[in-house]
């Protein structure tokens, strides 16, 4: 067994049992039937995935931003940033209300979203602003097929979550950063 392979088996206790496998559902008494809770939590599992992307994506931008408007750009990147977790806080509440499992961590995000991976690297203000609003943009187009598709299913709560949190969100977003552009 390889050395970290080792250090991370050490550190799962024995006893770790799962209450929840992530993709089954918990019976709630919401109103919803197992199927359209199902679809909605899948759905929305996808949507956490991108909007932690962009959250770390933001908060790459603010450690690595620099010229001059590196001032602003620190703290829009910031702002942003807090305000994406803030709205993936809500997604995987939504997640855990619908009787799901909200993922959380880095490996799931990164085979679930579909935002291109930055470079490592320090990147120009230009390509930055330009990876910010192509994430936004997919979140924005993904979001508004969601909130159709919930509200075609009767899940009102879940669309609109997608509508007045996601969608209002990555706009003004965006807005924000397109503006940096000009």
């Amino acid at each position: 067994m390889s050395s970290a392979k080792s250090k991370r088996a050490a550190r799962t206790p024995a006893n770790l049992t799962v209450v929840q496998p992530y993709g089954k559902l918990v019976p709630t008494r919401i109103g919803l039937s197992a199927e359209v809770r199902h679809q909605s939590v899948a759905a929305l599992n996808r949507m956490l995935a991108q909007t932690l992307a962009l959250r770390d994506l933001y908060k790459k931008n603010h450690w690595q931003t620099h010229g001059v408007t590196f001032y602003q750009l620190h703290l829009l990147f910031d702002k942003h940033s807090e305000e994406q977790g803030t709205l993936a806080d809500e997604i995987a509440e939504r997640v855990q209300t619908l009787g799901g499992v909200a993922i959380a961590l880095p490996p799931d995000v990164s085979q679930e979203t579909r935002s291109a991976r930055a470079p490592r690297g320090r990147e120009s203000v230009a390509a930055q602003l330009e990876e910010l609003c192509a994430a936004h943009e997919g979140i924005l187009t993904e979001a508004r097929a969601l909130a159709c598709e919930a509200a075609d299913r009767g899940d009102d709560g879940t669309n609109d979550l997608l509508v007045s949190g996601v969608v209002r969100t990555n706009e003004l977003q965006c807005w924000f950063v397109v503006e940096h552009t000009v």
